[in-house]
């Protein structure tokens, strides 16, 4: 008979050290992005606002934009209900209206800017190593001032890393970090948010936004000298058009759709004034209106030919060669290798006049590297500017001069958290005793210290402590104890009835995790986690594996390929994951992960099912007064953490480095890009290339 090990082992330690010998990331799927980045790279992290996925793939919620060879029936804006909008004239009279913020955000950036101490000049944090918090700290302040006068060298080029290749370049069709990265230089949008995830309207496309005083309205005026880079006027015929595709069931984007199917209608009234109609009140509105926009006058006749945007020989052309919106558009593309923009003056220069501020590359040059020991190296030899470090490349590759000689390197704090997952409908995890013992047989100070290098913190839950939608007082994180890890294994029927070393228990079968219970068996707890290809994860899932062996249960590694991963996912396929989350902009991004209903249409792969936590997000929708919609949302944290459905890990910090020629870098909850103003006013100073 085998006995277990922990119980034993913990005595022994007792004795010993009673002898004295004892001695461890602009719209709503913007928005989402931000939670979506990060199924990306554990599950495969912006400009988006919602939940991300992370994994180095692609983004979990957009990956569901699947085309297949079937067939369709085309019918446009079919899930857009009859409706006929009213006059212009009579929406504005029966209404008041107030003003929503236009901004110019790099203006807001440098404004903040004003109000801070710069703790060190660019030479002096270009000496430093950072090997401490007030390093780093000086680092940032220094290396991230905007551009003064005179002093960006407007005909650099800035060589960025991206870890895989662009699947498409349609806005409509993002998938991955590296199309989130792509399409913030190339695509427009009326919307972003900044660093505190405040959403605005760009001054850079709109002259006014209005909400009306009942919130059944959002009134947004355009400018007029806004140009697609084939010349054409972009219009709010534009904006309308693309709701309207989106809205086309037939359309393979129900990450685009979340969200922008909650609006009743948009309508264009002029070439520069559009209105977005709402069905309700709510607290979520402004990220509805957020949506990508393509040119209608492109794809008007090409979407009925093949609404799969992505098959027809017309779509393979426009995914080569896409019309633009934004500052930057594609001029080359090598599969695999690299991905060039080039700065288009008619995005700041009309009509010959500058009517925008000019972006300060001419050329933005993507490598792709999907190897990361391969891109550090690329880092150190200068023939990449940035990218993202892992812990280990942080605190044990990027220490010496051979790094330092071309880049210096900074990290913040980013709200993504990384978590073992637990199939609720698992005969395994359906009791929450056993998901809690679970957290508690884990070794967390050993994942903290050994596999992140002292470098993350742990994860008290879905919202970070510095969030405002977080508990004011946090849950205690979860230690190891295994000796309450096996008492609530006991409480919920699971023993060693037959001496094997293995907890056994009768369970109720549900063979295809479809909710139905198909009978009943007595089963030996052993079960497999699903894990990406990578070996740092690999290693954190067997310290989980050799935790569990010590209280009787078996559990099986099985790493797979990023597809794989994804699919089983969301077929609801698996018994447990390791993966992670980056939090949304707005907290009801998070519906779409914890709801009854995003089990079958959303990201609720673990298929969590709370009445209590499905009326929450309903209320906290509705909540307008931002202390109560706040205290809604920590009532979501508090229920979950007591019912366990993840094992939450850690919060993740962003790692960068950045050639020592960079300027201008700034940091968000959702690292140094995609958001207001991100990337932007990042520049190299005149004299440097």
């Amino acid at each position: 008979m085998k006995t277990f090990t922990h119980r034993s082992t913990f005595r022994l330690a007792l004795l010993v050290a009673a002898l004295g010998c004892l001695t461890i990331t602009g719209c709503r799927e913007a928005a989402e992005d931000a939670a979506f980045r990060e199924f990306e790279e554990e599950f495969g992290s912006g400009g988006t606002t919602a939940n991300t996925s992370t994994d180095g793939g692609d983004t979990s919620d957009t990956a569901l934009n699947t085309i297949t060879d079937e067939p369709v029936d085309f019918e446009f804006a079919d899930l857009v209900k009859p409706f006929d909008p009213p006059p212009l004239e009579e929406i504005i009279s029966l209404n008041e209206w107030a003003d929503k913020p236009v901004l110019d955000a790099v203006e807001l950036m440098r404004e903040r800017q004003a109000g801070e101490q710069q703790l060190a000049t660019p030479a002096e944090a270009l000496a430093l190593k950072n090997s401490s918090v007030a390093n780093n700290n000086k680092i940032i302040s220094a290396m991230g001032r905007l551009a003064q006068e005179g002093e960006v060298n407007y005909s650099a080029e800035w060589n960025r890393h991206t870890a895989g290749d662009i699947k498409s370049t349609n806005p409509l069709m993002i998938s991955s970090t590296a199309e989130f990265d792509v399409a913030g230089l190339t695509n427009m949008g009326l919307f972003g948010f900044d660093w505190n995830f405040v959403p605005f309207a760009s001054t850079d496309v709109v002259v006014s936004w209005q909400t009306s005083a009942n919130g059944l309205y959002d009134k947004v005026v355009m400018r007029d000298d806004l140009r697609w880079s084939d010349g054409t006027v972009i219009t709010a015929h534009d904006v309308a058009y693309s709701y309207q595709v989106i809205m086309t069931s037939s359309v393979p984007i129900p990450a685009v759709r979340s969200g922008t199917d909650q609006l009743k209608y948009v309508h264009a009234y002029d070439d520069h004034t559009v209105i977005f109609f709402h069905n309700e009140s709510l607290a979520t509105n402004v990220w509805n209106i957020n949506f990508p926009v393509i040119p209608k006058h492109i794809y008007e006749n090409t979407v009925p030919e093949d609404p799969t945007m992505a098959k027809s020989e017309a779509h393979v052309a426009l995914d080569e060669n896409p019309i633009t919106g934004g500052a930057y558009q594609i001029t080359k593309r090598v599969r695999g290798q690299e991905i060039v923009l080039k700065r288009r003056e008619s995005y700041y220069i009309v009509d010959g006049k500058v009517v925008r501020r000019k972006p300060n590359f001419e050329t933005i040059r993507f490598h792709i590297v999907e190897n990361s020991s391969t891109a550090l190296l690329a880092l150190k030899k200068g023939d990449i500017e940035e990218m993202q470090l892992s812990p280990e490349q942080w605190q044990s590759q990027t220490s010496g001069e051979e790094f330092y000689k071309n880049n210096t390197k900074s990290y913040a704090l980013e709200w993504v958290y990384y978590y073992f997952g637990w199939n609720n409908r698992s005969p395994f995890f359906r009791d929450v005793r056993v998901r809690q013992a679970m957290s508690y047989a884990f070794n967390h100070q050993e994942l903290l210290d050994r596999h992140r290098f002292g470098l993350d913190e742990a994860a008290q839950g879905i919202f970070h402590k510095t969030s405002r939608w977080a508990p004011t007082t946090l849950p205690a994180p979860y230690t190891q104890d295994l000796d309450k890890a096996e008492d609530l294994l006991a409480a919920a029927g699971w023993e060693d009835s037959d001496n094997d070393g293995v907890l056994d228990n009768i369970v109720e079968l549900d063979s295809d995790f479809d909710g139905k219970i198909d009978g009943k068996r007595r089963m030996r707890f052993e079960f497999t986690i699903l894990v990406s290809n990578k070996q740092e994860r690999i290693d954190i899932c067997t310290l989980l594996q050799e935790n569990l062996d010590q209280i009787g249960i078996r559990c099986n590694v099985k790493p797979v390929e990023f597809t794989t991963l994804q699919q089983l996912s969301r077929d609801h396929q698996f018994d447990a994951i390791f993966a992670g989350w980056g939090t949304g902009a707005d907290p009801d991004t998070s519906e779409n992960l914890w709801t009854t209903k995003a089990i079958d249409a959303g990201r609720n792969y673990g298929c969590y099912s709370s009445k209590i936590v499905d009326q929450l997000f309903e209320d906290g929708k509705r909540e307008l007064d931002p202390e109560k919609r706040a205290a809604i949302y920590q009532k979501i944290h508090l229920q979950l953490w007591d019912d366990q459905p993840y094992t939450w890990l850690y919060f993740r910090n962003a790692y960068y480095g950045f050639n020592r020629s960079l300027r201008g870098y700034n940091y968000s909850a959702r690292g140094p890009y995609n958001y207001g103003p991100g990337e932007s006013t990042i520049f190299k100073p005149a004299g440097m290339r």
